[in-house]
């Protein structure tokens, strides 16, 4: 779909033997045959300067070879160098009868070009996802010469080996194919069970318990390691207490509980160790979802603007650190940004922002003193601070890695598909199996953009669903050095062509941080 259009012809060439003053159909083949023997390479020279930037040679990069996909103009200009190709080859043999005729012929030439493919539909050939099982359309008309230009979809294996390299590039498993225009949220959603949607409340609780009882553990080897293994409790407690966002997530989307009031108060208590205010998170999550990789709209990650990246230069620097070294912290500054400016909220949702923020406040306001207390402040950075920033990276690591990535597009409201961003630009990512099941395997992303409603214990059925249904269109991948490092030290600055330009292409001398990140991160997948 999304490699270089190839387009063939074939001219059915007949003429009858005799003299070039013959007359009847003979002599109209000749002066129609020579009439393309000036016009095609006139047409070739006239393809080229439409053609722009591209040359017969030139390798196009992914997000131009896709804009060129099914172009008249790609079309057009193969046509005239596959016709002026095969008509020299046949002029060879009867170059007495057409050198008379060049001179008289040549401005009517382009015409008969531009009629003799006039068979060609171009509203066919801007469907995406034309299926040609044939190169040529012969016509049944005999002594005329008939030119039929159709596109032809580059060859399986080609795209396929194209995707495998970026994939190897990027440190994916998997990029899929681009999804077709007409493909609706709705489709996807009308191939997955019924039974992933079903709201269980064993699983549940059972949920919470996974989470209560390994943050209780997380907070016993803490108390018990000595300095050299508490970065491993610390480890290990930062990703139980993320399940408590997974929990309160859920409790979001009211997928935890058919009792939609018992949802608010089971969130906003999960919530609340994290010191995350539950009502103000779930208004900007929401449109998070309904505006998923859309310019100026999404509320997660979104690539920086390159006007907000010339600024200042004090702006500038503070940019690239955050979108380089610290960005597996970077949800700290959302969390400050998007959380707790009431100006940022509607009028009908200020009185449940509040409401939330009391509660983080008065939180912060008894828990705090209380283990300050009670172990002293030393106590209160290895209790809570540390496990929080453990949460923070996994929570920037997760949405950054679900959203992020040199193919994957950010479009404006006028170009954006949902069906394309929420299958097609969310990345299913696969962690060591503890993360996964501490976290609630909020890693399997995909089905839960397709429907919010999936509960997080459902999420690997209707992965597997999707998987069967939809499985060349999925972006995968397993966590890996080489993926992190693509997106730290790519996925910068908006550019509507390539998607991201990498902050040290732009301010070279500036990005020491990002040229730091390539030159120490391992580059394996």
């Amino acid at each position: 779909m999304n490699g270089s259009h190839q387009c063939t012809t074939r001219g059915l060439l007949s003429t009858e033997r005799g003299g070039l003053l013959k007359k009847g159909r003979e002599g109209r083949c000749a002066l129609k045959l020579g009439a393309f023997c000036i016009s095609v390479p006139m047409a070739c020279k006239i393809a080229d300067s439409m053609f722009l930037c591209l040359g017969p040679c030139q390798r196009p990069i992914r997000s131009q070879r896709i804009a060129t996909h099914s172009s008249p103009v790609s079309v057009f200009r193969c046509t005239c160098y596959e016709l002026h190709s095969r008509l020299t080859m046949a002029i060879q043999f009867q170059s007495f009868q057409f050198a008379c005729l060049k001179i008289f012929y040549s401005l009517r030439g382009f015409r008969l070009l531009t009629s003799s493919i006039c068979h060609l539909k171009w509203d066919s050939l801007l469907l995406k996802g034309i299926s040609n099982k044939k190169d040529l359309i012969p016509m049944k008309r005999t002594k005329v010469i008939q030119a039929v230009a159709v596109p032809v979809t580059p060859s399986s294996a080609d795209s396929a080996e194209y995707r495998k390299q970026l994939a190897e590039r990027y440190g994916f498993r998997q990029i899929g194919e681009p999804l077709l225009d007409n493909v609706t949220l709705k489709d996807v959603l009308d191939t997955l069970p019924k039974k992933v949607f079903e709201i269980d409340d064993v699983k549940a609780w059972t949920s919470v318990l996974i989470s209560v009882t390994s943050y209780a553990l997380g907070i016993f080897m803490i108390s018990k390691a000595p300095w050299y293994l508490l970065p491993l409790a610390w480890a290990w407690t930062g990703t139980a207490i993320t399940g408590f966002f997974v929990i309160g997530h859920d409790c979001a989307h009211k997928s935890y509980s058919k009792n939609k009031l018992l949802e608010d108060v089971v969130g906003t208590l999960a919530f609340l160790p994290l010191i995350y205010p539950y009502e103000p998170w779930r208004f900007k999550h929401d449109r998070h979802h309904a505006k998923t990789n859309m310019l100026s709209e999404d509320t997660a990650w979104h690539p920086v603007w390159e006007e907000e990246f010339e600024t200042s230069p004090f702006l500038r620097k503070a940019i690239i650190f955050g979108y380089g070294p610290f960005r597996p912290w970077m949800s700290i500054a959302h969390w400050l940004i998007w959380h707790f400016d009431l100006n940022k909220f509607r009028p009908n949702e200020v009185k449940r922002v509040k409401t939330s923020l009391a509660c983080v406040f008065a939180f912060m306001a008894i828990g705090w003193p209380l283990i300050i207390y009670k172990t002293g402040i030393i106590g209160w950075i290895k209790f809570w601070l540390m496990p929080w920033l453990g949460y923070h990276f996994w929570m920037s690591t997760f949405t950054m890695v679900h959203h992020t990535a040199p193919h994957i597009p950010f479009k404006s409201s006028d170009e954006w598909n949902a069906a394309q961003a929420q299958l097609n630009g969310t990345v299913h990512c696969d962690y060591p199996r503890w993360i996964e099941i501490l976290c609630h395997d909020i890693n399997v992303h995909i089905p839960h953009h397709v429907s919010s409603r999936i509960p997080s214990y459902n999420l690997r059925a209707a992965h597997k669903s999707i998987q069967e249904n939809w499985g060349p269109y999925l972006n995968e991948a397993t966590w890996n050095w080489r993926l992190m490092k693509t997106i730290m030290t790519v996925c910068h600055v908006y550019h509507k062509e390539q998607n991201y330009i990498a902050f040290d292409e732009l301010a070279p001398q500036e990005s020491s941080p990002i040229t730091f990140l390539k030159r120490v991160m391992p580059d394996y997948a």
